[in-house]
């Protein structure tokens, strides 16, 4: 793949960590402007050269990083703009509710033994009380006043642990005009409780809403699985795929009258992977329902499956210790030998992806998968019809940390491919530089990254978004 480099243009700085970055227009605008929304609670958007307030929900988000040393997965993890925003004004948000912290649902660290079947069979009990926080998914429109206002809850959802709730987790489908969902399996680690496999589990899915439908419900109850809905909530969703991790929302690329979808796996300790297809069955959580009811598997001919937490990428998940021969070297041990021959042929195959280790020239050892996006423009050579994605921090970056930009493509042939790192020329100086979004315009032909200085949400007004240009 060809060597490619890029500038980075900054937009704004001195922000709070920038979780989703996107660009629509304002109904009776006449030009396209970003939006950039922070994982505390505010979405501004730049126009004529200043940073505008567009909303702040602060008061309304979780209060963020006070039990865990300032790193945090929750906040307001969701924007997405209705295709005709500019005509109606609607858009949905996607966040962790202040006031919802809950004691979690398993008091230690958890990671499996092969050689101990209870720490594979783990149950999410009492879950009114053993939870950690609720998450939300609301809309909101855009009054003729120019001020934004809730109109209803479309999912209330409690969360089991702090981390892995999904990240720039809402984007409207070109495909079906429908709102899709991105939910992790939950957190903690390994997925304790399978809820990523489980069709009746909300986490660990990408879920379609179709937002016509009126569901005669403001404001849904507390669950954590479809079968606690209310039927005209249910009838609103379809599940596009399981088997997820924990994931940065998915991308739709048009090419050759089709729409590739691209989604990212986020990974336990080998690899980061990522996803695409074309094609795809989704199935009507009614259907899902029915089918539990009746003890029966629904037909998943078509269905996406990640393969999480019997894969992690194109490996078994394994667990991993320190060899006490040679603290060099590791040794890695199948987590769930049974799960991962049962989804050995139904599983997803990936892209590409990328391992957590890696010395080979022009790639990279990896954290966190961080973003996906198609580019379509043509002002920078080479990328052009490529997907660009982000990592976290490279692990060859210390002490200075430094995110990663790199990019591949989807092969004729359908085959797996390589990726390339994208070289940069910005000077962070003894700054930090976590690379923590990915975004782009509505035709695909800009790119914008949003950077962090620290790890710690509480390390406030560290970020600045810059565009991506040659």
């Amino acid at each position: 793949m060809r060597n490619i480099r890029v500038r980075l243009q900054p937009v704004v700085s001195k922000i709070n960590l920038p979780t989703v970055l996107k660009t629509t227009i304002l109904p009776g605008d006449s030009i396209e402007r970003l939006f950039i929304a922070t994982q505390e609670g505010e979405i501004f958007y730049i126009g004529n050269g200043e940073i505008r307030t567009f909303l702040d929900i602060r008061t309304r988000v979780i209060k963020l990083g006070s039990s865990s040393g300032g790193y945090d997965e929750r906040g307001l993890l969701g924007l997405a703009f209705h295709p005709n925003f500019y005509y109606n004004g609607l858009f949905y948000l996607h966040y962790s509710v202040a006031g919802t912290q809950g004691p979690g649902a398993h008091p230690e660290g958890f990671k499996p033994d092969p050689c101990d079947p209870s720490t594979l069979n783990l149950r999410w009990l009492n879950r009114e009380t053993q939870y950690d926080h609720i998450d939300t998914v609301e809309e909101w429109i855009l009054q003729s006043n120019g001020q934004p206002q809730k109109r209803r809850t479309l999912l209330n959802l409690r969360r089991p642990f702090s981390n892995h709730n999904g990240f720039n987790s809402l984007n409207f489908s070109p495909e079906t005009g429908k709102l899709v969902l991105t939910t992790g399996d939950g957190g903690a680690a390994y997925d304790p409780f399978n809820l990523s496999q489980d069709d009746l589990e909300i986490a660990g899915k990408i879920i379609e809403i179709d937002v016509s439908k009126n569901t005669s419900i403001n404001n849904p109850a507390i669950v954590t699985r479809f079968n606690e809905l209310p039927p005209t909530i249910q009838d609103t969703l379809t599940v596009m795929a399981k088997g997820v991790r924990n994931i940065s929302g998915i991308s739709f690329q048009k090419l050759n009258q089709q729409y590739i979808k691209y989604a990212g796996n986020v990974g336990q300790d080998l690899v980061e992977s990522i996803f695409s297809f074309v094609l795809y069955k989704p199935i009507p959580v009614p259907q899902l329902i029915q089918a539990s009811f009746m003890n029966s598997k629904p037909n998943q001919e078509g269905f996406i499956n990640f393969g999480w937490r019997g894969w992690e990428g194109a490996f078994p998940t394994s667990t991993i210790s320190r060899c006490t021969g040679n603290s060099n070297l590791d040794e890695k041990t199948i987590a769930y030998y049974d799960e991962t021959v049962a989804l050995s042929a139904s599983r997803l195959q990936h892209l590409t992806s990328y391992f957590h280790q890696d010395n080979r020239p022009n790639k990279m050892g990896g954290t966190a998968l961080t973003g996906i996006q198609p580019y379509m423009g043509n002002t920078i050579p080479g990328l052009t019809g490529s997907v660009v994605f982000t990592d976290l921090a490279r692990k060859d970056s210390q002490p200075q940390v430094r995110g990663a930009l790199a990019y591949t493509s989807v092969r004729p042939d359908g085959k797996q491919n390589d990726f390339s790192v994208i070289q940069t020329d910005y000077d962070f100086g003894s700054q930090s530089a976590y690379y923590v979004s990915l975004g782009t315009n509505l035709n695909q032909t800009r790119l914008y990254l949003g950077v962090y200085g620290s790890m710690k949400v509480t390390d406030f007004n560290q970020g600045t978004v810059f565009e991506i240009v040659q």
